[in-house]
This record gives C-alpha cells, sequence and structure tokens, in this order.
C-alpha cells in the first residue's frame, strides 16, 4: 500500500465533508484524513495504485486545491 501527502486548502469540517464522497467515490482509495490542525492542511491517502493527476482534479472540480508533497 502507497501513502500520498497533499498541501490542500481543506480546512474545517465543512470542507471535510463536502470532499468526503469524492475521495470515498475514488477506489484506488482505501483510507484517507485530513489534518485541519496543520498549517499545510495535510490530505494523506493510503491506496494501490493512486493517481495523483486525477485525484487532483477531482478535488479541482468541487473547488479545493491539492499539491503533492515530496
Amino acid at each position: 500500500m502507497e501513502t500520498i501527502k497533499f498541501k490542500t486548502n481543506i480546512n474545517c469540517d465543512a470542507c471535510v465533508a463536502k470532499v468526503t464522497p469524492v475521495l470515498n467515490d475514488n477506489l484506488s482509495i482505501e483510507k484517507w484524513k485530513v489534518d485541519t490542525q496543520n498549517p499545510n492542511k495535510i490530505l494523506t491517502v493510503e491506496g494501490e495504485n493512486i493517481n495523483q493527476q486525477e485525484l487532483i482534479q477531482s478535488l479541482e472540480t468541487i473547488g479545493y486545491k491539492a499539491t503533492l508533497v515530496e
């Protein structure tokens, strides 16, 4: 299983609620969480064969930005 981290602008519980269906519908993602206490609002996703670009684009469609953390 791979773990990928993204810097995002998902900054509150309402934001987390809005991204939940998008992240839950992604069959490559087994687990995810957003650290809204972190200044960079880190989204951590775990799964297999996660298409990073597709994930970033699906979040952008609902108004959120995500940048891969190296």
